[in-house]
């Protein structure tokens, strides 16, 4: 025995137990702080792009993004296009500091309520009520609890929060739980946070792009997927501003990038005006509208781009 005897071995025993008990209690601790402390990824940038596949009837793959800015109340808001969003009614605007999403809907009448989507300062064992704007899922769907908070690795090769939520015992409206993943939003469509991630059913998403770099994917059900966005130098998209001049009934729009054709619509997508310009960077255009929401399509030919501004009158 080495001239240990038998009291000797039992002390290095426990000792060497508390030290195998404190490196697993530190690695345990830091790994919940690791969950918390990282920095927050917003999960709007200057340019998003979401990719959302449904095989119910043969896989197909629809393509919705981020294209425009706007201004309602004083808060600033990016609009959502493409998929079912092309009535470009629908905005989004992060709190990063809170890291908060909220959604707004605008309406016929006016600017229509905000939804707050998303919450990613929520903790494991937190309440959250979910709501589902316009979406194939209830719009007040009740609450629901954050299971667990895991970290997974995503394209960029960093790890970022996933949220896994199930209805909460009281909840009589869902019964299907939902993914939330830190920079991404839900697994399902954007405007879902309850939705439940199903290929076969409503669909779930396959591919994310920030910047055009890929951020997510899942591609249980697709080959691949490609950024839809152009690639354009900043100066050389189209991206028009317009000034309401209300008392003057005009509207003032320019662009960096020469535009020759205006459009007016109303939120049901009927034409109420339109106008050819000639290639130009600025126009003056004089209209007389009730107060509403509106959408205006400023086209340029010569470099085949169109662009679509959110009006509030």
């Amino acid at each position: 025995m080495t001239g240990l005897d038998l009291t000797t071995i039992f002390k290095l025993g426990f000792w060497r137990a508390v030290f195998v008990c404190s490196i697993f209690l530190s690695s345990l601790f830091c790994s919940s702080y690791g969950l918390q402390a990282q920095d927050y990824k917003p999960l709007l940038d200057n340019t998003n792009e979401w990719h959302f596949t449904n095989c119910y009837f043969g896989c197909l793959t629809d393509v919705y993004y981020t294209d425009g800015d706007t201004l309602v109340n004083g808060d600033n808001y990016k609009i959502l296009d493409g998929y079912h969003y092309i009535s470009r009614s629908f905005l989004l605007r992060e709190e990063v500091a809170a890291q908060r999403v909220y959604l707004r809907k605008l309406s016929n009448n006016g600017i229509g309520q905000e939804y707050l989507l998303y919450d990613f300062s929520l903790q494991e064992g937190d309440a959250f009520e979910m709501h589902n704007p316009i979406a194939p899922f209830p719009e007040n769907a009740g609450s629901f609890i954050v299971d667990s908070i895991r970290l997974r690795l995503l394209e960029d090769g960093q790890s970022y929060r996933h949220y896994y939520f199930s209805p909460a015992p009281t909840n009589t409206i869902s019964d299907n739980n939902c993914v939330w993943v830190e920079g991404v939003g839900s697994l399902s469509i954007i405007n879902a946070p309850s939705g439940l991630p199903d290929i076969n059913g409503v669909g779930h998403l396959s591919c994310f792009f920030k910047q055009g770099n890929l951020f997510y994917t899942n591609l249980d059900s697709i080959s691949g997927c490609s950024p839809t966005l152009g690639s354009r130098p900043p100066s050389l998209v189209l991206r028009p501003q317009v000034i309401i001049d209300r008392p003057g009934q005009r509207l003032h729009l320019q662009s960096s990038v020469p535009f020759d054709q205006l459009a007016l619509y109303n939120v049901n997508g009927q034409l109420l005006a339109e106008k050819f310009t000639g290639p130009q960077n600025r126009y003056s255009w004089p209209i007389n509208l009730a107060q509403g929401v509106y959408f205006i399509a400023v086209n340029s030919s010569k470099s085949a781009q169109k662009s679509v501004l959110t009006l509030v009158w």
